[in-house]
């Protein structure tokens, strides 16, 4: 999925990866520099350009075509499973007996079960992560994410640099600029908070973006905040979960007023890892919110849809037909499900301890650097059946994807390094619907990540991925796997 046809040298790679830096600087493609212990909290302070490749990865243009077709199925899908709280409820029931987290998500969503709370205006903006799989030549997904999608700020700015390299360097490079694919995922969603905004019809509300206490990603944010602001004149404050319990109220009528302000969009970008609840405190938000009547941006019940155990549960036969009618577009969902298996199933749970490279264990966690690969999968699947009992439901097993590995030069903290690398696309989507009425169903730009090929975990916040962009080919990449 990598660069290049003509191949710079290195004093040419050197001049481009210090261009490229110097244009991030001037461009806003920065996050907080983790050596300086005040990048997370203090806005301007401490930044250094995000870790980025030089040049975009390759794709061929029918496997962006498909990502871009399943974009508006998977927010369909995810509304039509959010609204089937009882399944939601049994398919997680195994999980919250061994898992926390989920347990408590679950009651939340339990409690408005039982209140009979309607979401009228429901908004998901979700992405959906593909690896192209060199073993079937098919792209398959990894994961549907339902909250605090990061990137559509700084991965709409990465499209820009890659072609003002290219039109820089094009002699020297052989590629055309018009073959990177735009992105423009932070207006698109800026657009989405702005129309549920719009829907809720309080002018004087604001959104509220849900972030943690220390956020080096903050940049990326604020360019959601800033076309919010321009584009649509509307105002963004940032609580964390704790400011939310301290500073919100829920009035009889349902409207949520936090700091004086009412609150018409609840927009999380944290709230999605146990790290975030250190205290009953931020339960307690998490709860205040959902009872009142701001749009949540996702809901308790589209968080749940986004979990590995459902993602698992829809990959099983006619689960989907529980949700769709359409014929094709279920079969277009399913020729992108990699394998997926419940711990129950002892026959996978056998090939997967026989043959440890094949599967990924997969703990129901969001955030990079959870997932178990290699020889510990084995370990980590003897360890759990001896256990027994529930302990298998904390985790699902997945297919192992194979992308072929190119190599691609990689520029972190300003210094570029060549690799044998494999790469994440991401599809970003955005889906608000008012009682019956859908106004948004659209795929919105994409996230691109590439990584070492030796590392098996994508994130890049979480500091092994770096952020990259798309260069289209007409043609279909063979190889084995890596």
């Amino acid at each position: 999925m990598n660069t290049t046809e003509g191949k710079p040298g290195a004093a040419a790679v050197e001049e481009m990866a210090r261009e490229a830096a110097a244009w991030c600087a001037m461009h806003g493609l920065v996050v907080g520099d983790r050596a300086d212990p005040r990048s997370g909290t203090v806005p301007g302070v401490g930044l250094v350009h995000a870790p980025i490749s030089l040049l975009p990865s390759r794709l061929p243009e029918s496997f962006w075509s498909q990502a871009c077709e399943l974009a508006p199925l998977f927010n369909e899908l995810v509304d039509r499973v959010s609204l089937d709280g009882d399944f939601l409820q049994d398919s997680l029931s195994k999980t919250r007996q061994v898992d926390d987290f989920t347990s408590r998500l679950l009651d939340i969503h339990r409690k408005m079960m039982d209140a009979n709370k309607e979401e009228n205006i429901r908004l998901g903006l979700h992405r959906s992560d593909y690896m192209l799989d060199s073993e079937t030549n098919s792209l398959l997904q990894i994961e549907l994410n339902t909250i605090s999608v990061s990137f559509p700020g700084l991965c709409s700015i990465v499209t820009e640099l890659h072609r003002t390299l290219i039109n820089q360097y094009g002699n020297l490079l052989c590629l055309d600029a018009k073959r990177v694919p735009g992105n423009d995922a932070s207006r698109q969603f800026a657009k989405a908070l702005a129309k549920a905004w719009d829907e809720f019809n309080v002018d004087s509300a604001v959104v509220m973006m849900i972030v943690q206490p220390e956020e080096r990603n903050m940049y990326d944010q604020y360019w959601i905040v800033k076309y919010l602001r321009e584009s649509y004149g509307v105002t963004t404050i940032r609580k964390t979960l704790s400011e939310v319990e301290a500073e919100g109220q829920v009035l009889p009528d349902g409207t949520l007023v936090v700091n004086d302000r009412k609150v018409a969009v609840v927009y999380f970008r944290a709230g999605y890892t146990p790290n975030d609840y250190p205290s009953e405190a931020e339960w307690s938000a998490r709860l205040l919110m959902e009872q009142s009547s701001a749009v949540k941006c996702p809901s308790i019940s589209y968080h749940l849809v986004g979990t590995k155990k459902i993602q698992q549960e829809l990959a099983k036969p006619n689960v989907l037909e529980r949700f769709l009618e359409n014929k094709e577009e279920i079969a277009k969902l399913r020729q992108c499900f990699a394998g997926l298996w419940s711990l129950d199933d002892e026959e996978v749970v056998k090939s997967a301890i026989e043959n440890p490279d094949l599967f990924v264990l997969k703990p129901q966690r969001e955030g990079g650097g959870n997932n178990i690969y290699g020889l510990d999968v084995r370990e980590a699947l003897i360890r759990l059946k001896k256990e027994g009992g529930d302990a298998l439901s904390a985790y699902i097993l997945m297919q192992r994807i194979f992308p072929k590995a190119s190599l691609a030069s990689l520029v972190r903290g300003g210094v570029c390094h060549e690799a044998l690398t494999v790469s994440e696309l991401g599809m970003y989507g955005a889906y608000l619907r008012n009682k019956d009425k859908v106004i948004i169903n659209d795929k919105c730009g994409y996230l691109m990540r590439t990584k070492v090929s030796s590392s098996d975990e994508g994130g890049v916040a979480a500091g092994f991925a770096v952020l990259d962009s798309l260069y289209l080919t007409d043609k279909v990449i063979h190889g084995g796997s890596h």
